[in-house]
């Protein structure tokens, strides 16, 4: 581990790491669960995000109001979000009330009641963030483009589940996945800012004792790898009619897992093509042309698979020459790969993004837990800025050459239909 950051594992499996940044007065803490919405059966679909809504609506110890009142009352702010593997809580707060966010945090993750009242009220509520989302094509169309590339694999449902999945789904049935999946081995408690580990080991250990999740010993949960490779979807074209002033387009196909070795390649091959106002989509759709006010390329990674893709927001009637500059780009990038001088550019733009975004504490306890999750071990800053440093022009020719020269799925939202999109 790097200098400042210590591990400690409880005899249930659960880890504690943390980062003691000296010179600070705030403190992060999070609880990591190494579930996700792929971890769910297709009628689960959307339970750990059901679950995320229902842990903060009381425990043996504290009502909904409670738990939010205490942590806003000396000012902090708590919150939570499910992503397709892991599922974080977290909290800021000043140095000084650290004990509190570990008691009142821990206090929700491990021993939630799950009211019948509170699951009626929040089925309500995604209910309605479904359909929010549904208004938002600018999201929705990144939605439609990963259910394009895995179908229907776990990896390639909503996040939220939808309207069938969620209506049917009883207490009982959330209940169960809560307790069978959020074990210790499977869960990360993560801290950074002025702090002291033992004092954070000690104090996580406190709120534990008597919960359901103060358990038996075990050994920490591995770090995901996927059982067998993904089956993915043949590239195709997928539609939404919507009544929109704007079409979105997601233009892309299959990438890599976040342990590949070429991920650092691929890091500094998607900030040249698409990563800034610097990049060559941008320049030459935005900049050049006044196309589309947004366009980028991004690349999405999970234990065993991935996706790498572009978007591009515009009007309805250019979207044919966006997608076909996007696609001459594309090709030529993979067929001639990139210059020096953009591959420089490109590694200095990866170097940044890692370090500035580590400026506060809540961006470190991220760093952490999900080093610790999702890989077993957190790498420091100067290994991860030499890894990069170490990228060779071969390395993002090859990747690119990969990548980008296969044939593409469209994922697209706006006032048209697929017979739109002729080339798929």
């Amino acid at each position: 581990m790097q200098e400042g950051a210590k591990r400690t594992t409880l005899p249930s499996g659960l880890r504690i790491v943390t980062e003691a940044i000296p010179g600070t007065r705030s403190a992060s803490l999070g609880v990591w669960v190494g579930i996700g919405s792929r971890d769910e059966t297709p009628n689960m679909s959307g339970a750990s995000h059901f679950l995320e809504h229902l842990l903060f609506k009381g425990t043996h110890k504290r009502t909904a109001l409670q738990i939010s009142a205490e942590i806003e009352a000396v000012g902090g702010e708590t919150n939570a979000f499910t992503t397709k593997e892991y599922t974080c809580y977290y909290a800021r707060v000043l140095d000084a009330d650290l004990p509190l966010a570990v008691d009142v945090l821990v206090d929700a993750v491990a021993d939630s009641i799950l009211e019948p009242s509170d699951v009626e009220t929040e089925r309500a509520v995604i209910l309605e963030e479904i359909a929010m989302h549904e208004d938002e094509p600018g999201d929705e169309v990144h939605d439609i483009f990963t259910e394009a590339i895995f179908g229907d694999h776990p990896l390639g449902r909503l996040i939220s589940g939808t309207e069938e999945s969620i209506t049917p789904m009883t207490r009982n049935q959330i209940n169960g996945f809560y307790r069978r999946r959020y074990t210790p081995p499977q869960i990360v408690v993560a801290a950074a800012g002025n702090l002291e580990h033992n004092t954070v080991v000690r104090l996580v250990r406190k709120a534990l004792a008597g919960t359901p999740l103060d358990g038996p010993v075990a050994a920490p949960a591995d770090p995901r790898t996927g059982s067998k490779r993904i089956r993915h979807q043949k590239p195709h074209t997928v539609v939404r009619n919507r009544d929109t002033e704007q079409a979105h387009v997601v233009l892309g196909g299959i990438g890599i897992g976040r342990s590949d070795e070429r991920r650092f390649a691929l890091g500094v091959l998607n900030n040249v093509l698409g990563g800034g106002m610097s990049s060559r989509l941008f320049q030459e759709i935005r900049e050049k042309r006044g196309l589309a006010y947004s366009v980028y390329s991004y690349a999405s990674q999970y234990a065993d698979a991935g996706v790498f893709g572009v978007y591009a927001g515009c009007a309805p009637g250019k979207i044919e020459e966006v997608l076909d500059l996007a696609r001459t780009e594309l090709a030529r990038v993979a067929a001639d790969g990139l210059t020096a001088e953009e591959i420089a550019r490109g590694k200095g733009m990866v170097k940044g993004a890692y370090v500035l975004g580590l400026e506060d504490s809540g961006s470190r306890m991220s760093r952490l837990a999900k080093s610790e999750l999702l890989y077993g071990d957190l790498m420091s800053v100067d290994e991860l800025l030499g890894r990069v440093d170490a990228v060779t022009k071969e390395e993002v020719d090859a990747i690119a050459a990969e990548l980008l020269a296969q044939p593409m799925s469209l994922a697209a939202v706006g006032p048209f239909d697929e017979a739109s999109f002729p080339r798929g």
